[in-house]
């Protein structure tokens, strides 16, 4: 609770600071996630080990340009996906979960200024993301927040002043997310084993920008 508390007070902070600012940008964002691998082991009676499966990742971002070579960016993100499991109750178990990951982040942009409409960029990101997990074989739901961090490269590619499109690759992470707040069991999310590992996940993709104000 206290970092989500820290995370909202910093971007409202700095939203009020970017008001001053006269360029804004609309993007929405279509990308592929890959797979990765998660497990976690407590003893011989406590662990799972299975994949979270990649999948369609799709969301969009508010930015305001701070200058012509820099922005702050407001993202959201989610990702419906499948991760089949092997894990302990009262003896080996197999299921296949259903995650819904939301990633909320702000971050920022350094633009590659050129006399050309190719806008090429890379960025971070910090922020957390918000794991659901459901298991289909008796309805048990649950939910942890975790701190995330990530970084991307890609490029605008201006059709007109107002409309662009963007192409995209990244890596997005939540920090010590499979354990501990977060594991996969009878009860879906919850605590109960305490071996931690961090989730990685790459992404490329594009979408749009929409130039909706300009300096």
């Amino acid at each position: 609770m206290k970092k989500l508390i820290t995370f909202i007070f910093c971007v409202t902070t700095s939203w009020f600071f970017v008001q001053a600012q006269p360029g804004i940008r609309l993007s929405g964002y279509a990308t592929y996630a890959f797979d990765d691998r998660v497990d976690s082991y407590y003893s011989d009676e406590a662990y799972f080990d299975g994949t979270l499966k990649g999948g369609f990742e799709y969301g969009g971002g508010l930015e305001f340009m701070l200058h012509e070579a820099y922005g702050f960016e407001l993202l959201y993100l989610r990702m419906d996906s499948k991760a089949p499991m092997e894990y302990w109750n009262g003896g080996v178990q197999h299921s296949t979960f259903n995650v819904a990951s939301n990633y909320i982040m702000a971050g920022g942009n350094r633009y590659i200024l050129t006399d050309k409409k190719i806008e090429p960029y890379g960025g971070l990101l910090i922020g957390m993301t918000v794991f659901g997990v459901e298991n289909p074989d008796n309805g048990n739901y649950g939910t942890a927040t975790k701190f995330a961090w990530g970084i991307r490269l890609g490029a605008n590619i201006w059709a007109s002043e107002k409309v662009g499109l963007k192409i995209q690759a990244g890596l997005l992470s939540a920090v010590q997310a499979i354990g501990g707040g977060l594991f996969f069991g009878t009860g879906g999310a919850g605590a109960g084993i305490s071996a931690l590992s961090t989730f990685y996940q790459f992404n490329i993709g594009g979408g749009l920008v929409f130039n909706v104000r300009s300096k």
